[in-house]
């Protein structure tokens, strides 16, 4: 009948994630992502930076899913090199979006929070790719970076 049809179809489309394992890696990495992106997102806003809490989460999550998808459906490493390149000139452009040059030369402003959420996709892809320790540790890093050594500078 039509309806078993469907029903099979529906299975087979919806079947990427058919065991716990598989769930259980995509569940954790998309959760380590957004949470990172979160606690960086987090920082900038307390400061009313223009990429915030929600942006930091999103770049990350969307950079961890760009690199999981083709990981799960097979892509080689060497391959897995191209979708890196993409979404580190996708993003780099996004920055873009929040540096503002004001009237005077030395008036840039906004440097810090694209250098900050290219550095998130970063941490979103190594989430990606199973490397969360070192998507852990390099959270942490721009942690530091961007609120305690924030007194030290001037921008």
């Amino acid at each position: 009948m039509w309806w078993e049809q469907v029903r099979d179809t529906l299975q087979n489309e919806f079947s990427d994630l058919d065991d716990l394992e598989g769930i259980t890696v995509v569940v954790l990495r998309l959760l380590v992502a957004a949470l990172l992106g979160a606690l960086l997102g987090y920082e900038r806003e307390s400061i009313r930076a223009t990429a915030g809490l929600r942006t930091h989460m999103l770049v990350s999550l969307g950079a961890a899913l760009f690199v999981l998808i083709p990981l799960r459906a097979g892509m080689q490493m060497d391959q897995l090199g191209r979708v890196i390149q993409g979404v580190s000139a996708g993003v780099g452009f996004l920055g873009a979006g929040a540096i503002i040059k004001h009237t005077s030369e030395n008036d840039i402003k906004g440097l810090t929070t694209a250098a900050g959420v290219w550095l998130t996709a970063a941490i979103g892809v190594a989430a990606g790719m199973g490397r969360e320790l070192t998507a852990v540790v390099s959270a942490l890093f721009a942690f530091v970076t961007l609120s305690f050594l924030r007194r030290y500078t001037k921008g």
